[in-house]
């Protein structure tokens, strides 16, 4: 497919970056060997905190699988984790803070990355191009053309590329999804995806020297240059633009996967308009609590909702973050059926998932059979559901102030998007904000090229499909 538009596009965007910066993991293209079925698979886990978990759990569960290094620019998580695989696995794994170093040991076979959201398009790209399969957390993209770089650097290299949407290995979503694709449930309407996630203030951090057992460089690689505060380190980056993406990329990663899922055949929308604020507090964060964004599919719409204030679950499911297929015939949810104008569910069967329901397991099934078809979630799925919640963020900063009353027409006609924002405007009165005294911003509506995965006739919003990369931290323009 070609895509020079796009390219020549970014290649502008990327000329601040600097040529110097824009290199390959050079002399361990080759470096990964072939395994046997009975041959240990050497793993490094990159981030070691939050999924970082997980994924040294996971792993060191799985049979003729070896944790081989840990990386972490914190040396203090390094020294905690290390005694935990060596307890867990009886083995001591190398503990180094620079993930490069790892990369270029020969004797590795795969890496996986649980980093901050701005490291994981580039540990995956380097990790193909010197030879290694890799396991990326959600989002695989801090920005849609780095998500795009990652996939076409891991089918350059022939590497095996598992996302880290484990709902694709949930034998019950897909169930669900397959019950909404076959027409049971009546033509699909609405693809629902949600977070209702409270999230507390983070308050205010003053600058303050980066902790000494802390390489500072090193965790913010492809991040602008900044002072460090406290809201960085560990987890609240997330609500900085620099190095996350807020909840919808976040946690709604996995909900935005299941809503597209469920969309057959459904890749990049036709258009997206979002809106929201940070409501209910002032402090230091920079991304939507609150937000909507709305995906026009032709036939179908998919519909995004974050809230980040308490609030009560959606009509009819489980949990507060979770999905609901609104169809012809009734709401699909992930264990049930509701026929129209009934509250008697009917139960919707699982469906068969792959090699396995493990999503660590059946990355590892496919990094020894070398069948890429294997995985539940690769690569390039992976990048279409993390560029939806690109797409929306991009609406939502492009938006301008306005005022909740009297209501946006920016809607058109869509019936669905009128009644969400309704709720939203109910919720946010739940929690005590003053409807008529507040404002939100009303992002800008884009048109999509799939094709070329730019938006039609909006320069300012394509600049914003990539970023300035801090050398050597650099995701390139094209793959080397």
């Amino acid at each position: 497919m070609s895509r020079s538009s796009r390219r020549q596009f970014l290649k502008t965007s990327l000329a601040a970056a600097g040529a110097a910066g824009v290199a390959t993991f050079a002399g361990t293209r080759a470096s990964a060997k072939a395994r046997g079925a009975n041959d240990a698979i050497r793993v490094g886990i990159a981030g070691l905190n939050g999924r970082g978990d997980s994924h040294l759990k996971g792993f060191a569960e799985i049979p003729g699988v070896e944790i081989t290094y840990l990386i972490d620019p914190d040396q203090k998580v390094l020294e905690r984790r290390v005694k935990e695989v060596e307890s867990l696995t009886g083995r001591k794994p190398q503990a180094i803070q620079d993930v490069r170093k790892a990369l270029d040991d020969k004797e590795l076979d795969v890496i996986t990355v649980a980093t901050p959201n701005h490291w994981h398009s580039l540990i995956a790209i380097w990790g193909c191009q010197a030879g290694k399969d890799v396991y990326v957390e959600k989002p695989c993209s801090h920005n849609v053309h780095e998500g795009r770089i990652a996939v076409e650097t891991a089918r350059k290299y022939n590497r095996i590329v598992q996302h880290g949407t484990q709902s694709r290995s949930d034998s019950d979503w897909a169930g669900a999804v397959d019950f909404v694709r076959s027409g049971k449930a009546g033509k699909l309407q609405v693809a629902r995806g949600l977070v209702y996630k409270p999230r507390p203030s983070i308050g205010f951090k003053k600058p303050e020297a980066p902790p000494d057992y802390l390489d500072f460089n090193l965790w913010l690689g492809p991040a602008p240059e900044q002072p460090f505060h406290r809201n960085l380190v560990h987890y609240n980056w997330h609500w900085f633009w620099d190095t996350g993406n807020g909840d919808i990329g976040n946690q709604g990663v996995h909900q935005m996967d299941i809503a597209r899922w469920g969309i057959d055949g459904a890749t990049f929308p036709k258009s997206v308009i979002g809106l929201g604020g940070r409501f209910g507090y002032e402090d230091q964060g920079q991304t939507a609590n609150t937000q909507i964004a709305v995906f026009d599919y032709g036939d179908a719409q998919l519909i995004f909702e974050v809230r980040g204030l308490p609030t009560d679950n959606f009509p009819r499911t489980g949990h507060g973050s979770d999905n609901v297929f609104h169809c012809e015939g009734g709401l699909v949810t992930r264990k049930q059926f509701y026929p129209k104008g009934s509250d008697q569910p009917e139960p919707i069967p699982s469906a068969p998932i792959g090699p396995g329901k493990n999503h660590f397991a059946n990355f590892i099934s496919a990094v020894r059979s070398r069948n890429q078809s294997e995985l539940n979630a690769d690569i390039l799925e992976g990048h279409y559901s993390s560029a939806l919640c690109h797409l929306a963020n991009i609406s939502y900063r492009l938006g301008e102030k306005a005022p909740f009353n009297p209501q946006t027409k920016a809607f058109g006609d869509n019936k669905e998007a009128y009644e969400t924002l309704a709720r939203m405007e109910q919720h946010l009165t739940r929690n005590g904000l003053k409807l008529d005294e507040t404002d939100y911003l009303l992002g800008r509506k884009l048109t999509f090229d799939a094709q070329k995965e730019l938006f039609a006739g909006d320069e300012q919003a394509n600049r914003m499909l990539t970023r300035n990369y801090r050398a050597p931290f650099v995701v390139p323009e094209k793959v080397a």
